[in-house]
């Protein structure tokens, strides 16, 4: 594989379990975690349902970009970001560039398991069937995904520490 940054950035839809593996990645290689979402929240002072309702998913999709830009940067990381991080080419370069990307690949089916109504997820609001929704994000990001994974890894049915363990072997 190519040489790249010392850091992780994790990508894949919600559900996928970026943000529980990036936590334990980041515990085990003794580095810094950081959440894309987390962050804007922290710098907004507000939650992310509340951006989307006033600026729409444009508006959050900005300051999205602005935060990995400014994360991405950093060196000896782990970054897990939110699902539709991909969508802006800015948001895949800036990604591709600074570190390794790791694709959390998971199932529409595991993710209706994953996330529970009243989970906040904005782009789910008011779906009377979530999985339809699912398949239709699924169908345009998936794609974003794979372009730029330096790896892909499975994570339906499986415990995060098996997850962790495939990355960091990968990556080794």
């Amino acid at each position: 594989m190519r040489s790249k940054p010392p850091n992780i950035f994790l990508v894949g839809p919600m559900g996928s379990g970026k943000s529980a593996v990036g936590r334990s990645l980041a515990r085990l290689l003794r580095v810094p975690f950081h959440d894309s979402d987390a962050e804007i929240e922290r710098r907004t002072g507000v939650d992310i349902p509340f951006i989307f309702d006033k600026e729409g998913e444009s508006g959050f999709r900005e300051r999205e970009r602005e935060v990995l830009a400014s994360l991405a940067l950093l060196r000896h990381v782990v970054l897990s970001t939110g699902g539709g991080a991909v969508m802006l080419p800015e948001n895949r370069r800036v990604l591709s560039e600074n570190g390794w990307v790791v694709y959390l690949q998971t199932s529409v089916e595991q993710q209706v398991e994953r996330v529970k109504p009243g989970r906040q997820r904005p782009l789910l609001n008011g779906i009377e069937d979530p999985a339809v929704r699912l398949r239709e994000l699924m169908e345009i990001r998936d794609p974003l995904y794979r372009s730029i994974a330096d790896l892909t890894v499975t994570t339906d049915g499986r415990q995060i520490k098996a997850v962790v363990r495939d990355i960091v072997q990968m990556i080794r």
